[in-house]
């Protein structure tokens, strides 16, 4: 069996379980609620306070779906190997022709296209609706460039997930740690931020580089330039990002930096998969 016949064999299967668990429907929900709740509301106030309002809606739900998505990635992914393992489907499917390699290649296939699916339907369906319920123009740019800040930062924490997977065997830890990764990306290392700052005149240039590391401060800082290029509102770094960084660098930064962390962190997850014992 070749290696794209045990990755089409091995999706379809894990596309089965997610259908019957209904994680694409829930996903496919949770972002056209999401959509909902900032374009159309959004937009029924601005008409009412008489500004324009897609940019500022879009923007607001771009900002949140950068908490969400990964949340969404961790939970979906953090009990995929352990759980396959547990209930022995696992070691049944391996006495067949399909490789270590191939399951784990074909899964996180599988997983990060039904994370990604919901959010390129939804968002470009709300903002048209959007458009044509108050007859707004839609910012395709910034709506591209969301889209793809967001399946960066989807492939990064599926990645992040699958190697919470393979590495903590007991279901309930790995969620417990997905969940406290999720934290950790979306607060804690705000306050720890803030908290060297207020301690230790830090440079500009250190500033960014701590902040940096996590790939949800990327995609924040990407989409923020866009809306704002000056980005005035983060003081002596913003001025020193828009002079030195500009708008193109974070957003390089805001894809590149998630895939890569991603891709060397899902690297590491196969290579240990690969050589751990199943049982």
């Amino acid at each position: 069996m070749t290696f794209a016949t045990q990755l089409a064999v091995v999706a379809r299967l894990d596309l089965a379980e997610v259908r019957r668990s209904r994680w694409l429907a829930s996903c496919l929900i949770v972002h056209f609620l999401l959509a909902a709740a900032f374009v159309l509301v959004g937009l029924r106030e601005s008409s009412v306070l008489g500004f324009t309002g897609m940019g500022r809606a879009l923007m607001s739900l771009s900002h949140a779906l950068v908490f969400l998505l990964p949340l969404l990635a961790l939970v979906a992914t953090a009990q995929v190997v352990n759980g396959a393992r547990d209930d022995g489907t696992l070691e049944l499917l391996l006495s067949h022709p399909v490789s270590r390699r191939g399951w784990f290649a074909g899964t996180t296939l599988l997983r990060l296209c039904a994370l990604v699916a919901p959010l390129l339907v939804a968002m470009p369906i709300m903002a048209i609706v959007g458009s044509l319920a108050f007859g707004q123009d839609i910012p395709w740019s910034y709506l591209a460039r969301t889209l793809l800040v967001g399946t960066s930062l989807l492939a990064c924490y599926t990645a992040i997930g699958l190697w919470i997977s393979t590495f903590v065997r007991n279901q309930a830890k790995a969620l417990m740690l997905a969940v406290l990764a999720w934290a950790a990306s979306v607060a804690f290392l705000d306050f720890g931020l803030v908290g060297m700052m207020l301690q230790w005149r830090l440079p500009p240039a250190s500033v960014f580089s701590i902040a940096a590391l996590n790939p949800v401060q990327c995609a924040r800082l990407a989409l923020l330039s866009a809306a704002q290029p000056e980005l005035s509102t983060f003081g002596p770094v913003g001025f020193w990002l828009a002079n030195r960084v500009g708008t193109v660098g974070l957003f390089a930064i805001g894809i590149g930096w998630p895939l890569l962390l991603g891709l060397t962190t899902w690297t590491h997850a196969q290579a240990r998969f690969c050589r751990r014992d199943l049982l």
